[in-house]
């Protein structure tokens, strides 16, 4: 059965659409310029933030948030940056009885930002700021197993992308889930392992039924 869900973080519980525009703005960039050379790199099947060296070649993406908070813009997510389909996913898997967490690639601030949106809605959280390992190194799936207090075969881990979410969380043993939306997602939903999944889901609203109905047939 599946006794625990832990989920990505942005595309999955989090629109990132805010985040990205707010950086197409810290470099003066047009938002749709900006949007659209990243989209060419997820096409590319390069790191996105490769988009940020197009703009500012040899940019340290750390200075440069340094530069961003010493100037009164951080880089934030809250409340209004969450899917609409995140809590109540969040509370109808909560009432269902199962264990829920968070992990995703994230900065110390994104981390400090989660803990304050998440408080006492999920039990563990982390991050590759906090582990010092970020996806799809087999070690953060790792790290994961052992935050989470139930077996690998138990855990669901749901993301939006194949290459950093369901092809090494598989590896590692955990069911997966693809939800549909952001970029990755829309590019690789039809891809051969895009079969790969336990489940694909349009949003996170279905999922608490699709776990139910899994759990009925292996209960």
């Amino acid at each position: 059965m599946i006794r625990a869900v832990v989920f990505d973080v942005g595309e999955c519980l989090v629109d990132d659409t805010r985040a990205y525009e707010s950086w197409a703005d810290w470099f003066g960039v047009p938002r749709h310029t900006f949007h659209a050379m990243f989209g060419v790199l997820v096409a590319q099947g390069r790191d996105h933030r490769d988009v940020f060296h197009l703009f500012r070649p040899g940019a340290d993406l750390d200075e440069e948030r340094e530069k961003r908070a010493a100037a009164g813009k951080p880089e934030s997510f809250g409340e209004e940056d969450l899917y609409p389909d995140a809590r109540p996913a969040l509370a109808a898997l909560r009432g269902a009885g199962l264990w829920l967490g968070i992990a995703g690639n994230q900065t110390i601030g994104g981390e400090r930002h989660l803990r304050g949106l998440f408080a006492g809605d999920v039990d563990a959280i982390g991050t590759s700021a906090g582990w010092g390992v970020g996806k799809p190194d087999p070690e953060f799936f790792v790290r994961m197993g052992e935050a989470v207090p139930f077996p690998a075969g138990e855990t669901l881990y749901v993301g939006d992308r194949l290459d950093e979410d369901v092809v090494p969380a598989a590896a590692a043993g955990m069911r997966t889930a693809l939800v549909r939306r952001g970029p990755w997602a829309l590019m690789q939903w039809r891809e051969p392992e895009a079969g790969l999944p336990t489940f694909r889901v349009e949003g996170l609203s279905a999922l608490p039924e699709e776990v139910a109905r899994f759990n009925a047939q292996v209960r």
